[in-house]
């Protein structure tokens, strides 16, 4: 099914249940890996609730939307982009320092597709097959929108994707 960019449907594009839930993608991990980010917070530093163990954050994207990102510097519709939250330790096995992956918080998807209103958040506990769409009055919407590089994505945080938005002349510098 071909969309109106001209761009073809791909494997990976959402899938919705009849109520519009977003089917969580059973092979997110077999997806391209984006970034990985260590304590990652919105709020002033010392400020997170796990300082001692901070939570890694693992992006990946969707194949077809991370080449097509890389070729353009624009995000296609029907991209999705899965942030993955884990616990991290760092007195694990042998490892006497630094720290370790280790078991899942939740799964967020930030899913552009324009015939559901452009860009949108789910949020996944672990073992849901399904999510809502978080409600457009949430800040990270407005945070987003105002704070991502490319398209309200956090580009910045993703070297090899900032340079192709650099390239391709979509990138926005965000200093706070």
């Amino acid at each position: 099914m071909g969309e109106s960019s001209g761009e073809s449907a791909t494997a990976s594009d959402p899938q919705y249940t009849g109520s519009g839930s977003l089917l969580f993608p059973q092979d997110y991990r077999e997806w391209t890996f984006v970034t990985s980010g260590l304590g990652m917070t919105y709020r002033a530093a010392g400020a997170s609730e796990a300082d001692a163990n901070p939570s890694f954050d693992n992006v990946f994207a969707d194949p077809a939307s991370y080449k097509s990102f890389l070729k353009t510097g624009v995000w296609r519709d029907k991209t999705v982009l899965i942030l993955e939250i884990r616990e991290s330790d760092s007195k694990v096995s042998i490892n006497k320092g630094g720290h370790v992956q280790t078991q899942l918080l939740r799964v967020e998807a930030h899913v552009k597709d324009s015939a559901r209103r452009g860009w949108a958040f789910y949020a996944f506990k672990p073992g849901e097959t399904e999510a809502k769409m978080l409600p457009k009055t949430l800040s990270c919407y407005s945070c987003h929108d105002q704070n991502g590089a490319t398209d309200s994505t956090f580009v910045q945080f993703y070297p090899t994707l900032a340079e192709a938005a650099i390239r391709g002349k979509t990138f926005k510098t965000v200093n706070h």
